[in-house]
């Protein structure tokens, strides 16, 4: 991380946020003061939708039948 003052950050800006998109970090400070951060952006991850996988997956109506004796043995 390379901490650089603003006016240096005015003139060479367009290095600056290159090496960014590059993956790096570089704080921004006013004389030895840190004030801000550039860092890469990261776009927000796709919401989730509800359903999504409906048709797709399916329960036989064999999992609803009771379980036999030495089955439900081992869960009591």
């Amino acid at each position: 991380m390379d901490i650089v003052t603003i006016h240096t950050a005015k003139t060479t800006l367009s290095q600056l946020l290159a090496r960014v998109e590059a993956g790096e970090e570089i704080v921004l400070a006013r004389g030895k003061l840190p004030i801000a951060k550039l860092v890469p952006f990261q776009p927000p991850a796709k919401k989730r939708r509800f359903g999504a996988l409906r048709g797709s997956v399916s329960v036989g109506t064999e999992f609803f039948e009771p379980l036999p004796e030495g089955e439900m043995a081992g869960w009591e």
